[in-house]
């Protein structure tokens, strides 16, 4: 199950997982068309509100219990910090923190009675950061990772491994505005030591080595996809002979 799993990269988890062999069910808000985009490669899917617990305990209980939980789901609301609203702050909170909580919770209980299972949150490298403008999205990747640590630690000897991604910047829906601009681009890559940003893919397959039996032995794990971008502190590019061609940053061998 992959919460947020039709479009960006909870579509590109569900597809890997799908490639994999798994039985995936996408689980996505009504308007983004889950049973549809799910058909298109061999999934099935289901209209879930991660901000509604109701809803979430009715999508699980028209599944078989999961062996595998992704929980995706999330949103990006900007705003300087003096003029973060309530209702934006809210609103972040409800789908990235709580939604996660409670999804998370539904399938820790089904996997407890099997003895088995593996959770992957979709944390992000904002729950180590400040970034400017995005205090709410900060404050809900960071209390991610209190659920990561804490499910870890409870539900381990069920059985039951979580872990978590942290995405850097990802090219998907949410962040095409950030992409279309070389601007942007040259001076957010100067950080990052691959010199560009990344694809749904590469955190997918992340997401699918972590919910596989290859990582049986690693729990409360939070594991970077971010091409260097957090072990680079005062920035990788920029030296005479680097050069940038609008999508990324190269450099003269030699």
């Amino acid at each position: 199950m992959v919460t947020g799993g039709a479009n960006g990269i909870g579509l590109a988890i569900s597809k890997e997982l799908v490639a994999a062999g798994g039985a995936v069910r996408v689980l996505d808000l009504e308007r983004e068309e889950p049973a549809e985009t799910a058909a298109a490669f061999g999934a099935q899917g289901d209209t879930v509100d991660v901000t509604d617990v109701h809803s979430i305990h009715e999508a699980f209980a028209r599944a078989e219990d999961p062996d595998i939980v992704i929980v995706n789901a999330g949103i990006a609301l900007t705003a300087p910090l003096l003029e973060t609203s309530r209702e934006l702050w809210d609103k972040t909170l409800a789908v990235n923190l709580s939604g996660a909580f409670h999804t998370l919770q539904a399938a820790a209980a089904r996997m407890k009675r099997r003895g088995s299972g593996a959770i992957v949150l979709t944390a992000s490298t904002n729950s180590f950061d400040g970034e400017a403008d995005l205090a709410a999205y900060n404050a809900s990747k960071a209390g991610v990772l209190g659920i990561l640590h804490t499910s870890a630690n409870e539900l381990g000897p069920y059985g039951i491994r979580v872990n978590a991604v942290c995405p850097g910047l990802i090219q998907t829906r949410l962040t095409a505005g950030s992409f279309a601009d070389p601007n942007i681009l040259r001076d957010y890559f100067r950080h990052i030591p691959m010199g560009r940003g990344g694809r749904p893919e590469e955190v997918a397959q992340a997401v699918l080595f972590l919910a596989s039996e290859a990582a049986s032995y690693i729990t409360g794990t939070a594991l970077f996809v971010d091409g260097g971008q957090m072990a680079s502190k005062f920035g990788t590019w920029g030296r005479d002979g680097d050069e940038f061609d609008g999508q990324k940053w190269t450099r003269r061998r030699g």
